[in-house]
């Protein structure tokens, strides 16, 4: 599309309905997002001047609902796209060379004629890329080179998976450009993984990505990897009665990684003992009858980490069921029952090695004040540091908002929508 068209179709607008559709209906969001993107605009013609045509996409990120620790067992999960997204304003060019300009952040430059893994590039963004088009090149497919300049309301370390937003961001790119749409959403996730684990060096499970592609409110099992069974379904917290509210409790996330390591590590060390790889492939029923024989061998914590498992992954499918039927009690009721697991079974509600640190607990405490039996709270992602998540009712979300922005600065609640679509080019509605 001519640059100077899209603003005048972004100002008359041709856009409003896509607008509406991603982000929510209210004149102020209308504004907000329409500013935003002739910002965007605008910044990739400073940064990159001298382009008629561009392209606009989009890629959210993703909260995560049930399933705490699950996905890399190959368990079930339940975990929907939401209103915050990577918006990227992109030109192609066949100079062989990917340029990138994220807001807030260093010019990252890949060369096409070199998509091996580079050492050096490892945990920043010019290996994601640098993964992603390796993998699209070992489909068979030309990429010539594009520029683009990206912004980001998935704010890093909120607990939103912008690294995994950021993947499906470039996967869309490459494949809706290059590729014509053929790899779709479930093979955009499958790069993505692909990129973070060898280039970028993070061992990291498919949910985040497979969320971010997908869109909308998700079940996914995980069961088998290469051909995850992914249902779909539509649910809107608000006419329930309840807003789907994200906190960042603002502690650090330095120095986390032996406690994530430790928790699929310990899980996995249950499964040797049973001859599996995984938990998933452990029968329960076998697992409680050897638990005296299985801590002679395994710490307890390791038992209780496995304990966790069982139930949290059966309990993905029941609070999808939940949503399915309607059955907002249920949900609500099973959501308690995730928290309490978290916190007691598999314990990443802090870290070990801080544990006078204790944001997550503190924040889960308020808000169970707060919303007593009307609402449910829980850790939210990885755990140890970070986020947690609430559903709120409606009557309460102000009130609870200005509580956890009280106590974490302002902004650290995020008030989200369930987002119906993935990774997306932005085309007039």
């Amino acid at each position: 599309m001519k640059y100077q068209k899209f603003k005048e179709q972004l100002n008359d607008g041709s856009f409003d309905n896509v607008i509406k559709e991603l982000y929510g209906s209210s004149e102020q969001i209308i504004s907000h997002q329409k500013k935003r993107y002739l910002e965007a605009i605008e910044k990739f013609n400073e940064y990159f001047p001298g382009h008629d045509e561009v392209q606009i996409y989009s890629a959210p990120g993703r909260t995560e609902i049930g399933g705490n620790h699950t996905d890399h067992q190959h368990g079930c999960i339940l975990a929907a796209a939401v209103n915050l997204d990577i918006i990227a304003v992109v030109a192609f060019h066949n100079e062989g060379v990917i340029r990138l300009k994220s807001r807030g952040h260093s010019r990252n430059l890949v060369n096409l004629s070199d998509l091996s893994v580079q050492k050096k590039e490892m945990g920043s963004s010019s290996a994601l890329i640098r993964g992603i088009a390796s993998r699209f090149h070992e489909m068979g497919v030309k990429i010539s080179g594009f520029d683009a300049y990206t912004t980001s309301d998935v704010l890093s370390g909120s607990g939103l998976s912008s690294s995994a937003a950021f993947e499906v961001l470039i996967g869309t790119i490459i494949d809706s450009h290059y590729n014509h749409g053929k790899a779709g959403a479930v093979e955009i996730a499958k790069i993505g993984q692909y990129a973070e684990n060898m280039y970028f060096g993070k061992k990291s499970g498919l949910m985040d990505q497979m969320v971010s592609s997908v869109g909308g409110l998700v079940s996914i099992d995980f069961h088998d990897t290469e051909n995850p069974a992914i249902k779909s379904f539509p649910y809107d917290f608000e006419k329930s009665g309840y807003c789907l509210c994200v906190t960042d409790t603002k502690g650090s996330h330095a120095n986390l990684t032996d406690d994530y390591v430790a928790v699929r590590s310990e899980m996995e060390s249950i499964a040797e003992q049973f001859g599996k790889a995984i938990l998933r492939d452990v029968d329960e029923n076998e697992f409680y009858s050897s638990i005296p024989e299985l801590r002679k061998k395994c710490s307890d914590r390791a038992v209780m980490r496995a304990a966790h498992f069982f139930a949290e992954n059966r309990r993905a499918l029941l609070e999808a069921d939940a949503l399915s039927e309607e059955n907002m009690n249920c949900f609500l009721e099973l959501v308690r029952q995730s928290g309490e697991s978290s916190a007691t079974l598999l314990q990443n509600l802090y870290s070990c090695s801080n544990p006078t640190e204790q944001a997550i607990p503190l924040g889960i405490m308020l808000s169970q004040k707060l919303l007593g039996e009307k609402g449910a709270v829980r850790v939210h992602g990885g755990g140890f540091a970070g986020t947690i998540q609430a559903f709120v009712p409606a009557e309460k979300v102000n009130e609870y908002s200005q509580e956890m922005n009280r106590i974490f600065g302002d902004g650290s609640c995020y008030i989200l929508r369930i987002r119906p679509v993935g990774g997306i080019e932005i085309t007039e509605g």
